[in-house]
């Protein structure tokens, strides 16, 4: 296999993004990238420990406290978040370059999902003119003016993971900025170098000093992060077991949180549609990021009748998906993203052989392939919702078939679980997909293929998060509501005709 692996495109990785300026560690300690698909070193980079991330914490403290950021009108916060988008698109190369080289995300799917972020720096910027920062309301107990204000929550601690940074970091920073927040993105330690990016293109507009910080660490210097009381809120993508650490130690000083987390997302296949077409919209969206997106539909669930017809149709279609360098403009798949990645979905291929689920297709490493982390598209037919396979979060490209007896059965199986993320409903009769959508626990429902779009909202029911993330319900977390009870007009009310 060739070596696609470059050099890094970020200017500073021995270094952190504190307080407009790019600050030696404390310490000489390092986080070593590797790109999956060659096992070579991309890049090295700064391990923040304890010092470092207290200094991060402060410089976004004094910003919001003193800083000019949070007294800027929403416009002309809304001009710089625009401004980072811009120059994010002119540097779209080196974005995609970077997320191929630290997880391996095919250099084409890249591209077009790098879009997503770019369209949240646009909204926002958008939103920053459009929203309703403050209502006026008639106040029923006393008083002449009722006035509904959104001021910002103050300082965010924004934590990503490793599989789509650019596009995670813009649904948290973006928001944020618009609010008048102050920011430190603690960047994942397995894929750092996207920060990195975000961090220079702050500097490179100008972006007022603390309002955005950058870092790297691990788990328990990022747990530094979540307790300090000069954090005011975090904002959290990554697995359901973190979220959960993360949420009671919110709760512990009731610490503003917003948490997307984990999925085991299903379709239902209703039985009016040709199973071979929701075969390839189920493959479709399976190769995408090698299937390590918390949204992938992982369970199908279809008539029993029809089981086995629909595990042929998916094993053919997933034989179909061309795995390798995910540099080139041929392969639909690239590698998992780490060691430890492959191995968790080895682990969970020998559970469902174990548990007697049916191995229909793939499940080895790719015969041409031997370096880097590559798995085959697999895919497991009679396969009982109660399995480790059907129960837990593989993330990796690793489908389930289940079958069901009839339509409410179907709908049961599907929202038999802890999770509550994602979820479609495969009919030609929009009136059947409408009713079934609203029986499923979850927060995005797709009708026809495996659906999502964050400039709506996204986020998820049960263990699969708390609040949302894009449009306006993502903007909301970033602000507190304050009540105002006057006796008189303020000017600025009395020279507009609405406020």
């Amino acid at each position: 296999m060739a070596t696609t692996s470059q050099a890094s495109a970020i200017k500073h990785p021995d270094r952190f993004f504190i307080g407009g300026d790019w600050i030696v560690p404390s310490s000489d300690a390092r986080i070593d990238v590797v790109t999956p698909s060659t096992e070579e070193l991309f890049v090295s980079v700064a391990e923040a420990q304890a010092q470092d991330m207290s200094r991060a914490i402060a410089a976004a403290r004094e910003a919001f406290d003193h800083g000019p950021w949070p007294k800027l009108s929403h416009s002309e916060r809304g001009k710089y978040v625009r401004a980072i988008g811009d120059t994010l698109r002119n540097r779209a190369a080196d974005v995609v370059r970077i997320w191929t080289s630290e997880m391996g995300v095919t250099h084409q799917i890249g591209h077009g999902v790098l879009q997503i972020a770019l369209d949240a720096y646009a909204q926002y910027a958008e939103l920053s003119e459009t929203f309703t920062f403050e209502e006026r309301h008639p106040p029923k107990w006393g008083g002449s003016v009722g006035l509904l204000v959104r001021e910002p929550v103050g300082v965010v601690g924004a934590i990503v993971p490793w599989n789509a940074p650019p596009v995670l970091i813009a649904y948290k920073i973006a928001p944020a900025l618009v609010a008048g927040c102050t920011v430190i993105l603690k960047a994942s330690p397995e894929a750092p170098a996207s920060a990195y990016l975000v961090a220079e293109v702050a500097e490179a507009i100008g972006l007022p000093k603390g309002v955005l910080n950058v870092v790297t660490a691990d788990r328990e210097v990022s747990e530094l992060l979540v307790r300090n009381p000069d954090v005011d809120k975090i904002t959290f993508t990554g697995s359901s077991a973190a979220g959960k650490i993360i949420a009671s130690i919110c709760g512990e000083r009731i610490a503003r949180c917003t948490l997307e987390l984990g999925g085991k997302s299903a379709a239902v296949v209703l039985d009016d549609y040709d199973v071979d077409a929701v075969a390839r919209s189920i493959s479709d969206s399976a190769r995408a990021l090698t299937g390590q997106v918390c949204s992938s539909i992982t369970r199908i669930v279809v008539g029993r009748d029809r089981h086995n017809k629909l595990v042929d149709a998916l094993a053919s279609e997933f034989a179909n998906i061309k795995v390798g360098d995910p540099f080139s403009e041929t392969i639909d798949m690239g590698p998992l993203a780490m060691k430890r990645q492959l191995e968790r979905v080895e682990h969970y291929i020998e559970a469902g052989l174990a548990q007697g689920a049916k191995l229909a297709g793939g499940g080895c490493r790719p015969r041409h392939l031997d370096r880097g982390f590559f798995i085959e598209p697999t895919v497991f037919g009679n396969v009982d919702n109660s399995s480790t396979i059907a129960r837990e979060e593989i993330f990796g490209p690793v489908v389930s078939v289940i079958a069901a007896d009839d339509e409410e059965q179907a709908v049961a199986i599907a929202n038999d679980t802890v999770f509550g993320l994602n979820a479609s409903v495969f009919t030609n009769d929009p009136d059947r997909a409408y009713h079934v959508m609203r029986e499923l626990r979850s927060g995005t429902v797709g009708h026809n293929g495996a659906r999502g779009d964050f400039s709506i909202a996204f986020g998820g029911f049960k263990q699969s998060g708390i609040g949302r993330e894009g449009g306006v319900e993502g903007l909301l977390p970033f602000l507190e509501t304050k009540t105002m009870i006057m006796d008189g007009e303020p000017q600025h009310l009395k020279a507009s005709t609405s406020v």
